[in-house]
């Protein structure tokens, strides 16, 4: 097939653009011509919370990016909607995670179906984001009335589009796949002395971009229910902060953890993933809402438990008591399997779980699921 995957990607930075590059280099493996078209302009800079939109890493040399599509200008959409309906795809893939950009790819999807050829298939992250705003019911339906079919990488979200959809068009569940392209597993040894820590510490490592919906506060109370049980135990706060940083500080400060906590206030790079998740003895995704999460799935790869909360889909894939813990949103739930974990020495048997576990989700899984719709 030839397929168009039209989502964020290089120069832009992040797990959106780190999953659509791996998509298509899955495609192609199985013998697909793929082109990825992303934005000249993502989100205007005022909108963006963080430091910057833009990776410092080298273009990808495997991959056909094309920079086509502005988030903000009608006109156009009209044009990128015109040039994919002449370069007729077998299946053109709009890359949804918020409402922002539904007027965008609904415009876009419209036109390119007009060839009679091309399939327009959505991946679907959120339908209705972590932080909802008025724009989800101004702008969600259309998208969902411009797509021929939807993958969803949780149960969860799959629900969400019903909710949407009127006529009952295909839906296929797909989990996010493994991100398997950072490189080999780290020894713990090696990966605190890359990060200037003792190895002779217990590290939980909190990753990612905090925002309020993860759930960084209940850790840290929890944290500070467990502190006196567990002397060796040290947390690692490793992304760029989209909240504010002091509310935090201060709250580190209340629970008297200030020697306990370690802050990297900065988007962590590809490179470096592999020396946090190294020596990590446990992830810890304490969300109050979710979908899925793209770091649940590095976990995956690095072969690290994790401890998560039971909202969305992140139940469905961390299984409780088994290669980690799926709890209620509270600082108290969270604070219990901290000490089951560390007091009982969970590690290596919940390693050898999630070991066995991994295989079920794989990249090619997730473009058969494309394929048959």
């Amino acid at each position: 097939m030839k397929v168009i995957v039209l989502g964020t990607a290089w120069p832009y930075r992040g797990g959106l653009a780190t999953f659509n590059e791996r998509l298509a280099r899955q495609f192609m493996s199985e013998g697909h011509e793929v082109e990825l078209w992303t934005f000249t302009l993502q989100y205007p800079s005022f909108l963006f919370p963080g430091k910057t939109q833009y990776t410092s890493e080298p273009a990808p040399s495997d991959l056909l990016i094309r920079r086509e599509l502005n988030s903000c200008n009608p006109f156009n959409w009209l044009r990128v909607g015109r040039a994919i309906r002449k370069a007729a795809p077998d299946m053109l893939i709009c890359c949804y995670w918020m409402s922002f950009f539904a007027p965008a790819y609904a415009c876009v999807s419209r036109i390119a179906k007009r060839n009679g050829k091309t399939r327009c298939i959505a991946l679907v992250h959120n339908m209705i984001p972590h932080e909802p705003n008025i724009l989800d019911k101004l702008f969600a339906p259309s998208f969902v009335k411009s797509q021929d079919g939807f993958v969803a990488l949780s149960e969860s979200v799959v629900n969400d589009i019903d909710r949407l959809d009127k006529v009952g068009k295909p839906k296929a569940f797909s989990p996010h796949p493994i991100y398997d392209h950072y490189g080999e597993r780290m020894t713990k040894k090696d990966a605190c002395k890359a990060l200037a820590l003792s190895e002779e510490k217990d590290y939980m490592l909190f990753f990612g971009l905090v925002r309020a919906y993860k759930g960084l506060d209940l850790l840290l109370d929890a944290f500070g229910k467990v502190k006196d049980q567990l002397p060796n135990l040290q947390l690692i706060i490793a992304g760029e902060f989209y909240e504010d940083e002091d509310k935090y500080r201060q709250q580190i400060a209340a629970n008297g953890l200030e020697d306990r906590v370690i802050v990297k206030n900065e988007f962590v790079p590809d490179g470096d993933l592999r020396k946090y998740f190294g020596a990590a003895d446990l992830i810890v995704q304490p969300y109050k809402t979710a979908t899925q999460s793209g770091v649940t799935q590095v976990a995956f790869h690095f072969e690290k438990p994790m401890l998560v909360t039971n909202v969305g889909g992140l139940g469905e894939i961390v299984h409780d008591h088994q290669m980690g813990y799926a709890c209620a949103p509270t600082a108290e739930a969270i604070a219990e399997d901290l000490l089951d974990y560390f007091q009982n020495k969970r590690q290596k048997a919940y390693t050898a779980y999630l070991q066995k576990e991994k295989t079920k989700y794989e990249w090619s899984k997730m473009t058969k699921a494309f394929e048959e719709l």
